[in-house]
Formats: C-alpha cells, structure tokens, sequence
C-alpha cells in the first residue's frame, strides 16, 4: 500500500520505512525514545504546543497529534506527520451531571460522528493522515467498557473515520483476567478484525504492551516480542508502544526506568527497522502445519532481495512442533533463522522448528547461487 500524494507530510512512508511509534510522551525524552528505535511521537498532552513542537523539531522526532489552533499554524512543519481523533471513542464516555457534579459514564461517540469528524479534519489539512485509535472492544468481547447501546458492527463505521486505524489491547496488563498471559492472541485477533472492516484500504496499526499499567503483571519481553510479531504476521502496519504505569504510583516514561525491557524493545525495534524492506514487500502463501492442534503457528512468507523469508509465531502458551511447506525453493535448500545462530536444512521445500510457548522463529531462504 502506497500513500496517497496528498500525505505530502504525513510519515516517511517508502519501502525502508516502518512506523514504530510511542504513546503520549514528553517532547524532552524524544531522544531517549530515538535510541530505543522509536521513529514517531502518537498524541501530545494537552498539545501540540509551542514548546512541544519545537522539541521535536530538535530531536528530529515526527509526531501524529491532535488539529488544535497551534497545530493548524504549523500545518508547513514536517514535525507533524498526521492528525488523530481523540482516543477510544468506542469505549464508554466520562459524563458529569451538571446539577450533582456526580461522575459517571455515559455512551461512546457515535461513529457517525467520528467520520463527520474526519471530514473536518480533512478538510482543514488534506496533506496528512488521519489515525483513529480504538479500545479493546475491537478485539474482546468481553470487554463491558463500551457502553450502553453499543455494538461490534458500531466499527465498520468507526473505521470510516480515518486513514490510519489502530486499537489497543494489553492482555497481561489490561484483560483483568488472572491468566491474562494466555490471551496474547487478542491482539492479532484484532488486527485481523480491523484489516477485515477496513476491506484492506487503510493502514492498519496496533498499540503493544511493555509495562505493568495499573500495577498488576508485566507482560515479559518474551511475551511482548510475541504480541509484536504476532502483529507484524496478521498485517498490522504500525506499532504504537503504551509505556505508562498508574500504580503504585504513575510513571508517564515506565519503560525508560526498566532496563532490561528496554533492552528488549530497543532490540525488537532494531530487528524491525533492519526487516523494514521485507516487512514492506508483497506477502505470499505459505504452509505451515502445527504437531498440536490447540496450538496454531501463524506465518507469513516475503520476499526480498533475492532470498524467502518467513516470518513465524506460536499462538498460544504451549509448547508445539511446525512443519512448513514453503514452494519455488531450491530442492536442498537451507533456512537461515535470523538472530538464533542456526540453520535448518529444507528437503523438497520441507522443514520441521520446535516452537516453545510463543516462540517467534524468523527464517531466511537465500536463492541458490
């Protein structure tokens, strides 16, 4: 998928680009971000500002945020890369009574009104994207947060309201769920969903857990890998790291103060830049086949630069065995899984991996010289 020539300042979209984003963070640790291989800032708190703007013009760190006045007068700085609604519009809406002052929640935002919306971003600004994030909802159906009156297909609509559609969902941190570890697939779940109501015409993003959010569990950097590349596998064009804690006490920049999964992140994120051709490349069919039925690997085949890649994930919190049937490969070719230090020999286009919970293996089948 192309941008569109209107986009003239929205992301560096390209064949060596990939949006690797994080959520609502302080200009003055843009550089800090830069390091961990964050390539965009998505929302400003209370901004964009002035002194916002200027800080990230500084670091060299694009920014998606919200159309106020001071963001329409720099509709000529490159700084902003996009536009966005407000967040999780899908989900229940906090409404005070005005004559208690009582708090309570009230309906979503009607999706007819996301796309009026839209609309009027639009027109303001044609020479950016628009990104909508939406809540769980999209991928629990479980989830009670949306409201009264609300309803799954609400999203078709929803969807309709942007040029880029992301959603969030935390299954350690955020499911309230005391095995949330064993939901990690929510997130290509909802990937899935979202490429399905967009009919495959819009970017489709995905927000990733690192952080313990209300002070419950943390997903671990192993689990988070997984969510990244179970992403990465079902479509998601996009990732946006959610790095906040609220409990104990509330820590805007959570993942900076955590060494080894920053450690983890900053390695994702460097492992995603360097597949960003591969990633960007057609996707074509390949066959795998898991030795547990209750544990399905997801995979998907590139092909770049004169080598087969395939990129694969075990699906759930168990151990299995993948065979794959990968075609127009050399007869004895071998398979090169990037970034363990091993290789694996391939017969007529066959090979067997162990898959330990949630493993990710990567491969690289170079063409026979």
């Amino acid at each position: 998928m192309s941008s569109p020539p209107a986009w003239r300042f929205g992301p560096r979209f390209g064949p060596n680009y990939f949006p690797i984003a994080v959520w609502l963070q302080n200009p003055a640790n843009a550089l800090h971000y830069r390091e961990a291989g964050i390539n965009l800032y998505v929302a400003l708190w209370q901004g964009p500002t002035e002194e916002q703007l200027a800080a990230l013009t500084k670091a060299e760190m694009p920014v998606i945020c919200h159309q106020n006045e001071v963001g329409l007068a720099h509709r000529s700085n490159p700084i902003i890369a996009g536009w966005m609604h407000g967040d999780e519009p899908d989900n229940a809406q906090p409404v005070t009574d005005p004559v208690t002052g009582k708090k309570s929640y009230g309906p979503s935002i009607a999706p007819s009104k996301i796309v009026e919306d839209y609309r009027r971003l639009h027109k303001n600004d044609p020479t950016r994207p628009i990104l909508l994030n939406l809540g769980q909802g999209v991928a629990n159906d479980e989830w009670i947060g949306r409201g009264p009156g609300a309803k799954l297909d609400d999203y078709r609509t929803y969807v309709q309201g942007a040029d880029i559609v992301s959603f969030d969902v935390y299954p350690v941190a955020g499911l309230r769920k005391p095995d949330g570890e064993n939901y990690l697939w929510y997130v290509p779940k909802g990937v899935r969903r979202l490429r399905e109501w967009t009919g495959g015409k819009k970017r489709v993003w995905n927000c990733i857990e690192c952080t313990r959010i209300d002070g419950g569990k943390k997903a671990t950097p192993e689990q988070v890998r997984a969510e990244v590349w179970m992403s990465l596998i079902h479509g998601s064009t996009g990732l946006i790291y959610f790095v906040h804690e609220f409990k104990p006490k509330f820590n805007e920049h959570a993942l900076l103060d955590d060494p080894p999964m920053l450690a983890a992140v900053t390695s994702f994120n460097r492992q995603i830049r360097s597949l960003a051709p591969v990633l960007n490349a057609p996707t074509q069919a390949v066959s795998v086949k898991s030795a547990e039925p209750d544990v399905p690997i997801a995979a998907m085949r590139k092909w770049h630069g004169g080598a087969t890649y395939i990129f694969s994930v075990g699906m759930r919190n168990a151990p299995t065995r993948g065979a794959f049937t990968v075609s127009g490969v050399p007869k004895n070719a071998t398979a090169e899984v990037i970034g363990e230090n091993r290789r694996i020999s391939l017969r007529n286009g066959c090979f067997e991996d162990d898959f330990s919970p949630y493993a990710v293996h990567l491969y690289r089948i170079q063409k026979a010289t």
